[in-house]
């Protein structure tokens, strides 16, 4: 771990700033393929940022975990304060986790996305998946409006945040790729600038995706120990690659298995692999 020069200040950018870190987030989506990594607070933040990345994306779970909460579990005002944190923490375009708009209508969708662009994101993703059980996966009218609302919010607000479409047909046990084509493609219409199915995995899914939507970018979830690299991946014509709460869990996992041994073993060796100390001060006090 070497020293960084990343942002220690804690106070908003400025509107200049928040500006071009969203025209830089646009430029990334034009050409090749770039990995976008999920911090869950204001650490995790800034120690992607010092280690090379060029944008973060937020992740409801890995926040939601981080306060206690289920995913899904948190306020919209407690999403939109973390929000505003992760912009202040770091130098780097943010793209908000926004779930499915925290509301329960279109024009609820619109004011959400109003207050989100406030924050200074760059980008914010709306999903389809309703919360619902019984009906996991909102109607295509209704989520087509749903992500037209969001459409109109930002472009009221100057049109330059970015604008996620996610079906999330993969993650809820429909693997109907026909029906994840057919809405990504609606979300294309309706004004998404990048298209998103979490869940698709093997190339000739990730393929037929990315030519759906064509030329608009696709964001490809991989939370998961993967056969297919950032290079093979790009071959796809994919253009960003997320990993969701995959970061959070492995440190919630790290942080098991060391903490297992000690209530159930009296052990102390699960901590062999933890980070050394003077590395984090060194790292975060810039040194």
């Amino acid at each position: 771990m070497t020293a960084t020069t990343f942002s220690t200040d804690t106070t908003a950018p400025s509107a200049a700033e928040i500006s071009a870190r969203r025209q830089a987030f646009r430029a990334l989506h034009a050409k090749g393929c770039f990995i976008i990594p999920n911090p869950w607070d204001v650490g995790s933040a800034r120690m992607l940022e010092g280690l090379g990345f060029q944008a973060l994306a937020s992740t409801s779970s890995g926040m939601a975990w981080s306060r206690g909460r289920p995913d899904s579990g948190v306020s919209r005002d407690d999403v939109l304060a973390h929000l505003r944190e992760l912009v202040a923490a770091t130098d780097l375009p943010v793209n908000a986790d926004f779930e499915s708009g925290y509301a329960q209508d279109a024009q609820g969708v619109a004011e959400s996305v109003r207050l989100a662009v406030e924050t200074g994101v760059a980008g914010l993703s709306i999903e389809d998946a309703s919360g619902d059980p019984a009906q996991p996966i909102r109607t295509l009218a209704e989520s087509v409006a749903r992500l037209s609302a969001a459409r109109g919010a930002i472009d009221a607000a100057g049109g330059e945040v970015l604008l996620v479409g996610r079906a999330e047909n993969f993650l809820h046990g429909r693997d109907d790729l026909q029906d994840t084509l057919t809405r990504l493609r609606a979300y294309a219409d309706a004004g998404a600038d990048c298209l998103y199915a979490p869940g698709i995995r093997t190339p000739e899914q990730i393929t037929a995706v990315v030519q759906a939507v064509a030329p608009k970018p696709v964001n490809l979830l991989v939370g998961w120990a993967s056969d297919l690299d950032l290079e093979q991946i790009a071959a796809l014509g994919v253009r960003r690659i997320s990993v969701g709460g995959a970061l959070a869990r492995a440190a919630w996992g790290g942080f098991l298995r060391a903490a297992q041994k000690l209530a159930e073993d009296g052990r102390f060796d699960g901590l062999a692999d933890a980070a050394p100390g003077q590395k984090l001060n060194d790292f975060f006090g810039g040194v």
